[in-house]
């Protein structure tokens, strides 16, 4: 128990830091806005006047110095600050949520309810359930995005405050901070934040790394303040000429990034030549401020010598999060590369509060427009919730890390996209369906495979068919999380259309074999071919993998069976269950890495186990090559966290969804149609794609050469059995 007089030098502490959190409020309060403050303020002091933290101090301090960092370092407004005080209200407290809507309102009650959904969710650190969770938290955006920018703030200060837990827990925050929240934060804007969450993960999750290389930055300050006085020595006179009012800073690079260059470059922390940048802020009316960064520029490199293709021009083109400022890099003193960040006061706010300084700047529609087109870029990553939770994470992950590149519309539009983008990511980046419809694409008027990675600047113009449908290749093309989403979509809906189809087909078939088509028959059916579900059979039925022959060799066993059963009374072999599941599933017998979905070599981890068909990742180890582990693999968060380098994609894959190529020779007599009449029945009729086709006549008679794209060898002779019913064709034969 505390003494009397620690308790009122306590109420002392959290008074003065109540006084703190209004001083420091970046947007500007109103008296309403102080009242609904100081409501939240007493009401959370009340709330929690019986609970302490672990490290002993009054719990209420963790409310109060989430809702600073809400109201200074990411600047939202009172009712955010509000939110922040009364976070935890709800979940650790007797005050319920009606209690909180009646005090104060619908839009602060709706957030608190948004951050406790997130507080009750478990806290297993199964990857898969870890995924699980973070998807419920991200859909929470559509309730309100303060709810994220609250919790990150929480995080915040969590990792700020973690040295009384234990080491264990230290490391499972840290792994969650990384693989979510500094991404997350990265994405909003808020980059001061996602620096600090970076750096004090690795604290945790590498001590010893951490301690080398702050300990080496430490050092040398003294050495880099020097190289800062010598560089703005060079350009103050020229700057002062110009009147510019200015200030120029050196930024270090932040511990975690010093950390992944010397792990990407295998180089150490003094081989590292670009460790920090130099700032030039300076002062600017709006309509001067790109005037000024290009004249700033003009002097910069009258002094030093730019590197041309170092140049990043986010003035014109601001990126997604807000982020405006002009990025050169220049032969400086010394002869050495130095990155120069040029950006006015108000480019600088925007860089460090994020959206909140972006949006102060705006005002009534024009401010809600904004913070709505901010919002929709935020929420296109969560339109598919119904995909499996870590490709979900996963996929989400694509779009927060993601550096920009700028392409133009035909119209001559700016949209912007993911760096590595290809013009199939562009098409659905527009609209769904032209995505959907794509053909082709034209790159700078140039007709273009749509794998090709778009580079800034590059004008692209889609090219659409209203016969043109998603395929499984376009998965290999596409990089977006939305891209992706909407192929795979797409791709469960035909499957699920031509199992339908294959479903009647096959009750046809049985029945001239006189067999009836029934829940006993369909178990045989998927147990006999080796499948998962009976959808996954009629799928194969309606697609013709499982064809007439293999069908008569099914009937044949059954019939044998059922004569075998009533003359031998053998037990009959037990049928697998859970095979009538409403999703369609592969036979996942062939394991690929990487975006080519290449076949190496790899080894299974034996603390996991995977087998065919779980959800893995390769892991590219010292000695022993790829090690194959689980998403959920206890050890998944450790790896993915600490050496997300050296993590390459894995997928199981269906040996017989592969498509090949092959070469068909054709022979016959020369008829009017007859190069109509071939290519109708290889794209109408078997909807097989050509590759490549070369006809020539000599004398009355042809000769050609058709290059095709096929699932398996029965598709392939049943193209050629087709093709030798086409009149004038004498010859058909596989290259």
């Amino acid at each position: 128990m505390l003494s009397e007089l620690e308790i009122i030098a306590e109420n002392k502490a959290i008074a003065k830091e109540y006084k703190e959190l209004l001083r420091i409020s970046y947007q500007s309060l109103t008296d309403d806005d102080k009242k609904l403050i100081r409501l939240a303020f007493d009401t959370a002091v009340e709330a929690h006047s019986d609970q302490r933290r672990k490290s002993g101090e009054a719990y209420i301090f963790h409310p109060i110095a989430v809702a600073k960092i809400v109201a200074s370092e990411i600047g939202l407004d009172a009712t955010s600050i509000a939110a922040a005080l009364l976070h935890d209200v709800v979940e650790d407290t007797s005050y319920t949520l009606p209690d909180i809507e009646r005090l104060f309102g619908h839009v602060v009650a709706k957030i608190v309810n948004g951050l406790t959904k997130i507080a009750h969710l478990k806290k297993d650190m199964n990857i898969s359930q870890q995924a699980e969770n973070f998807r419920k938290m991200l859909l929470t955006l559509n309730d309100d995005v303060r709810v994220i920018i609250i919790k990150i703030a929480d995080r915040y200060h969590n990792m700020l405050t973690m040295d009384s837990m234990p080491e264990y827990k230290q490391l499972k925050i840290a792994s969650e901070t990384l693989y979510i929240y500094a991404p997350l934060a990265h994405r909003i804007g808020l980059y001061n934040i996602k620096t600090a969450l970076e750096d004090l993960s690795l604290k945790y999750t590498e001590p010893e790394v951490f301690n080398d290389i702050s300990d080496k930055i430490e050092e040398s300050k003294e050495e880099q303040q020097k190289y800062i006085d010598d560089f703005t020595k060079s350009i103050k006179d020229s700057l002062a000429k110009e009147k510019f009012n200015y200030t120029i800073k050196g930024r270090m690079k932040s511990i975690f990034s010093i950390r992944r260059k010397m792990l990407k470059q295998q180089v150490t922390f003094e081989e590292i030549y670009d460790k920090f940048a130099i700032r030039i802020v300076y002062a600017s009316d709006p309509e001067n401020e790109k005037f000024l960064a290009w004249k700033i520029y003009s002097i910069v490199t009258d002094h030093f010598t730019p590197n041309p293709v170092r140049l990043r021009d986010w003035i014109t083109s601001p990126k997604t999060t807000g982020y405006e400022a002009l990025h050169i890099t220049v032969m400086g003193p010394k002869g050495k590369w130095i990155e120069v960040q040029i950006r006015s006061e108000r480019m600088h706010e925007i860089a460090e509060k994020g959206y909140a300084a972006h949006f102060k700047y705006k005002h009534g529609a024009q401010k809600e427009q904004g913070i709505d087109l901010w919002l929709n870029r935020l929420q296109e990553a969560l339109e598919n919730d119904n995909i499996n939770a870590v490709d979900f994470v996963e996929e989400f992950k694509l779009n927060l890390y993601s550096k920009e590149i700028f392409v133009f519309t035909p119209k001559g539009e700016l949209k912007s996209l993911p760096k590595g983008a290809t013009p199939l990511d562009f098409a659905f980046s527009i609209h769904t369906q032209i995505g959907s419809k794509t053909r082709g694409a034209k790159v700078n008027g140039k007709l273009v495979p749509l794998n090709t990675t778009l580079h800034s600047g590059d004008q692209v113009d889609v090219i659409t068919s209203e016969n043109a449908k998603p395929t499984q290749n376009w998965l290999n093309y596409a990089t977006t999380a939305r891209a992706r989403s909407k192929i795979k979509t797409a791709l469960k809906e035909a499957k699920k259309a031509i199992a339908e189809e294959g479903k009647e087909i096959l009750r046809r078939k049985l029945k001239s074999q006189k067999i009836n088509l029934n829940e006993d028959t369909v178990n045989k059916l998927v147990t006999f071919f080796k499948l998962k579900t009976s959808l996954d059979l009629y799928y194969r039925v309606g697609s013709g993998i499982i064809d007439n022959v293999k069908l008569k060799d099914f009937a044949a066993s059954y019939n044998n069976a059922f004569i075998s059963f009533f003359k031998n009374k053998i037990r009959r072999n037990t049928i697998p269950e859970d095979i009538d599941k409403e999703e369609l599933s592969s036979n996942l017998d062939t394991l690929v890495f990487g975006k080519d979905e290449e076949k190496l070599s790899y080894k299974l981890s034996p603390c996991c186990n995977a087998i065919p068909g779980d959800e893995v990742f390769g892991f590219i180890s010292i000695n022993d090559g790829i090690k194959v582990h689980k998403k959920n693999c206890p050890n998944a968060i450790s790896l993915q966290s600490n050496y997300a380098y050296r993590i390459i994609a894995a997928n199981w894959i269906d040996a017989s969804q592969e498509e090949f190529s092959a070469e068909i020779i054709l022979n016959g007599l020369d008829n009017l149609g007859l190069v109509s009449n071939i290519t109708k029945v290889i794209s109408n009729q078997m909807n097989v794609n050509m590759r490549a086709i070369n006809f020539n006549t000599d004398g009355g008679t042809f000769s050609g050469k058709i290059k095709v794209v096929v699932k398996n060898n029965d598709t392939l002779k049943k193209l050629i059995g087709n093709l030798k019913h086409i009149n004038g064709i004498e010859k058909v034969s596989r290259l």
